[in-house]
């Protein structure tokens, strides 16, 4: 199962290595493969004065530093297409935000870094789609894969170098509904799922003045436990060591010490559910 989990943003060097090395410690030993996250830039803040990031450069050297001092894997997310190359030439999983997810020019520019560098490639299925529009983001993938390889004659390293992750969808004003029919929706199309326990429950808007967002923690568990029934393949968490003091996404964050626990209580639902014979078979729609 992949794991994606880490900061919303990176707030200071410190911070980062702590959530790192203790997430490195609470999940060792879990058949997962997990990429340590965290943002080196929040571009859709809602508030023009709310914490960003260290940006581009300093955020690499960052990441860079906590992949080879930990010896992790590292997701992070690119804002713009010209970002692309830099962030696969440190990044293991480079990651196209939810808002940005159909935007053609990052979708081909961040497919031609991920193969050019080996790398996986995660785009964050936008809260104004259903899960049947995924298909369109799934066929600009394929065409540009397709392009690459015949113009270098070289491959992808892997047949799971791509997924798409899952995280509500917009349900009138400052709310998001998570459709559990969207994880088998989704992989009927020949892609993994990756459901996102900790945006899912965002309430945009919700803070006071509404220049930042609140969350619904309280369904938090619920929810994660109920994706991985339903077929979500990995799951991306937010965590901070104080979700009170966090400086991006602090009301929706997995309080860190938690992490490892939650890990442990789905991978046990997931192989209860994979020793089940499914009754009903259907083909794929791909």
């Amino acid at each position: 199962m992949d794991l994606i989990a880490g900061l919303c943003v990176i707030e200071d060097v410190g911070i980062a290595e702590e959530v790192a090395q203790e997430l490195k410690r609470q999940i060792a030993g879990l058949p997962v493969r997990f990429y340590f996250k965290a943002s080196f830039d929040k571009a859709n803040r809602t508030s023009i004065s709310s914490f960003r990031g260290p940006g581009l450069e300093k955020g690499l050297k960052i990441l860079s530093k906590i992949k080879e001092n930990y010896d992790l894997q590292i997701c992070t997310d690119f804002h713009q297409p010209q970002q692309a190359e830099a962030v696969a030439a440190v990044a293991d999983f480079i990651q196209i935000p939810a808002f940005l997810c159909r935007q053609t020019d990052m979708i081909v520019t961040g497919v031609n870094a991920v193969l050019r560098h080996q790398r996986r490639l995660n785009i964050k299925k936008g809260q104004f789609l259903a899960p049947w529009d995924a298909k369109n983001i799934i066929e600009k993938v394929e065409t540009t894969k397709d392009e690459f390889i015949k113009s270098n004659n070289r491959s992808t390293s892997s047949d799971d170098w791509f997924c798409i992750t899952e995280r509500g969808t917009s349900f009138g004003y400052n709310t998001l509904v998570v459709d559990m029919i969207s994880f088998q929706t989704i992989k009927s199309y020949g892609v993994s799922v990756i459901y996102d326990a900790t945006h899912s429950i965002q309430v945009p808007g919700a803070a006071p003045g509404g220049k930042s967002t609140g969350g619904k923690p309280e369904y938090l568990e619920p929810l994660t436990k109920a994706a991985i029934a339903a077929g979500a393949d990995g799951l991306f968490i937010e965590c901070h060591p104080d979700p009170k003091k966090a400086k991006s996404d602090g009301p929706n964050a997995l309080p860190l010490e938690h992490v490892g626990t939650l890990v442990r209580q789905v991978l046990e639902i997931r192989d209860v559910v994979n020793k089940q014979t499914q009754i009903l078979q259907f083909p794929s729609q791909k």
